[in-house]
């Protein structure tokens, strides 16, 4: 709330028109120069790329919740095999009486490579995906399901995304044998 009423004080002091805008000898001061250097696109398209994975992974927590990625934002963030493979396995778990659980957590997202010259641009991710806090539980009682203890609960994955006309989709996401 401090910030707050010192973001409206300051707002309230710039809008007046008293001389505080004058330094002591009485000569104005300049006002603020600000760039007007574009941003750069290749990395906003980067920037961009890693927020529609983050954003796809919090989708698919939901379809693995449901079964289903109907009702879900799913669609917006995947498409081609990343979707299929997504939907085919959360119905498959669902069909067992099981459903995920949690969330997960998507660290050290780096673009690798990026295309924007290509006619649907594209960018390759590497990811640390964490999914320690994400439990595969029976739907029926909410118990959780015996899992191997020494399978991977942090592991890299590599993804590629493409820039569709409605936006940046996963197409493919290629977990690695690899720990974080």
């Amino acid at each position: 709330m401090l910030f707050v009423a010192c973001a409206t004080m300051a707002t309230s002091a710039c809008s007046t028109h008293e001389s505080k805008d004058t330094d002591p000898k009485g000569s104005p001061t300049p006002p603020a120069i600000q760039s007007t250097k574009p941003a750069d696109p290749t990395e906003s398209a980067k920037k961009e790329a890693i927020e529609t994975y983050r954003d796809y992974w919090k989708e698919m927590e939901k379809t693995f919740a449901s079964g289903t990625s109907q009702g879900t934002g799913l669609r917006k963030y995947a498409a081609g095999t990343a979707l299929f493979v997504a939907e085919d396995a959360a119905k498959k778990r669902h069909s067992k009486g099981q459903m995920m659980t949690g969330s997960v957590t998507v660290d050290n997202s780096t673009v690798t490579k990026i295309d924007m010259e290509r006619k649907v641009p594209s960018a390759t991710l590497s990811s640390c995906l964490d999914i320690t806090r994400w439990n595969v539980v029976e739907r029926s009682n909410n118990k959780p399901v015996p899992l191997p203890s020494d399978r991977l609960t942090r592991y890299v994955i590599a993804s590629t995304i493409e820039k569709w006309p409605d936006g940046w989709k996963v197409i493919k996401d290629d977990p690695q044998v690899k720990p974080c």
